[in-house]
């Protein structure tokens, strides 16, 4: 028996229309975050939490791994927040598979189960608490 002919939902260009409309909202905050050096300091708001508890937070570090990403430094990225630069590896690897299923024609599917988000959190809070124990010193991001 033949599959059912796969969906299509219009032409390339207007499949194309939200992987693209995705890629240039996060590509222009990550355009002045790579122009607008946040190991400057002045430049950015000091983390709140930081601030208030001298703990890092998982995203302590962020825009200056994501600076590095821009940069191609992943080694420089990994050591400024591992979580974040694993985060933005997973999040390119997941337009390029819309990206293409949008080519073919075929449904996104990319959806988190509960127990994924679930699994998510628990990785994001065990990050945040080892990150501020002496065993992960190495995982707190560099002082500025």
């Amino acid at each position: 028996m033949n599959a059912p002919a796969a969906p299509d939902f219009g032409s390339v260009p207007r499949r194309l229309v939200r992987p693209l409309a995705a890629l240039v909202a996060v590509a222009m905050p990550t355009a002045f975050v790579g122009a607008v050096d946040p190991n400057t300091p002045g430049h950015y708001p000091v983390c709140p939490l930081l601030q208030a508890t001298g703990w890092w937070c998982p995203g302590c570090g962020g825009l200056r791994c994501v600076h590095a990403l821009t940069r191609g430094d992943l080694l420089t990225a990994g050591h400024d927040n591992l979580m974040v630069t694993l985060l933005a590896l997973a999040a390119l690897a997941l337009w390029v598979r819309w990206t293409v299923r949008a080519v073919r024609g075929r449904p996104a599917g990319v959806r988190l189960t509960g127990r994924q988000t679930v699994l998510l959190m628990v990785a994001l809070a065990v990050f945040a608490v080892v990150r501020n124990l002496p065993i992960g010193a190495g995982l707190a991001p560099p002082a500025v």
